[in-house]
């Protein structure tokens, strides 16, 4: 299984999501989380080779997330849910084990200290009631910075 994350703004366009699902078949992704999808409701889109099971924004339009799944494994979604506007998980169905991806879309370093503690509280508790005994695999995007600052220049 190929795995993907996708940061996008412009999902409303016309014809954008069949050209990202396009792009996603042309690279053989099978999973794909998507991040910013800022539609004004949920629900899942047909596009191309992929179902698009993604959840409305926040009131701004901004934040949002969706994941593209290819057909082949629609039969192995058990089970997709949308915790809040930046944070979603979809657990598939293994053979052995079941696989949970959770995709989210962590606050900037710029938002407050009580934000980014609550969304990341959000997350570690959402993480605590996963059976142990699933593979876990964390995707999104997290607005990691490197800086300009003399201190981080050895590490850039």
């Amino acid at each position: 299984m190929k795995l993907g994350t996708w940061n996008v703004r412009s999902f409303y366009r016309a014809g954008y999501l069949k050209a990202a699902a396009r792009e996603l078949a042309r690279y053989k992704l099978d999973v794909v989380g998507v991040q910013e999808v800022s539609w004004d409701k949920g629900g899942t889109v047909s596009a191309g080779d992929y179902n698009f099971f993604y959840e409305k924004g926040n009131e701004n339009h901004q934040l949002g997330t969706g994941f593209f799944v290819h057909r082949r494994l629609i039969s192995a979604v058990k089970r997709k849910e949308f915790v809040s506007d930046s944070f979603s998980y979809i657990v598939l169905r293994g053979r052995w084990l079941h696989i949970i991806l959770v995709n989210v879309h962590a606050p900037c370093e710029e938002k407050s200290e009580v934000l980014k503690d609550s969304f990341y509280e959000e997350l570690e508790d959402v993480f605590d009631h996963f059976p142990k005994y699933h593979m876990k695999i964390l995707l999104g995007d997290f607005n990691a910075k490197v800086g300009r600052d003399d201190i981080s220049k050895p590490i850039i």
